[in-house]
């Protein structure tokens, strides 16, 4: 049998020759001696183990808190959408009144209305937009 802790082995050898030196009227000081190095040992690794996970959660707080999900843009990507949009919108309307009239300039501000009512609606959080998952993108 291999032992994982080379150094609890040669603990639990030493015990078992101080035991044999000492004869048996000493077995149980000796075994509560080694059973404290044992929970000693193991408190420690839970302590470790602990301490690794808490730095673990801390970083990943740290890097999520850092970098804040954004999954539509920011405000100067957004703004800058409505301005392009706004510039994009003089000449349109004149394209939309020299080949209609005045029908030509509602249906172009309608367009220019919708377009941009559908980008400011991927930003609600209440629209309930579900993002695809990699698995189905193979689809």
């Amino acid at each position: 049998m291999e032992a994982r802790d080379p150094e609890l082995r040669r603990e639990l050898d030493a015990t078992l020759q101080a035991r044999g030196e000492l004869g048996p009227e000493y077995e149980s000081a000796l075994i509560d001696s080694f059973l404290e190095k044992v929970e000693q040992r193991l408190a420690g690794t839970y302590d470790h183990r602990t301490r690794r996970q808490l730095a673990e959660e801390r970083t990943a707080a740290a890097r999520s808190a850092a970098r804040p999900a954004r999954p539509h843009g920011t405000f100067g990507e957004r703004f800058g959408f409505g301005v392009v949009s706004l510039v994009l919108a003089v000449p349109l309307s004149a394209i939309g009144v020299g080949n209609a009239g005045i029908k030509g300039l509602v249906v172009t501000w309608l367009g220019i209305f919708g377009v941009n009512a559908v980008h400011a609606a991927r930003a609600w959080p209440w629209t309930g937009e579900r993002r695809r998952t990699p698995s189905e993108w193979d689809v």
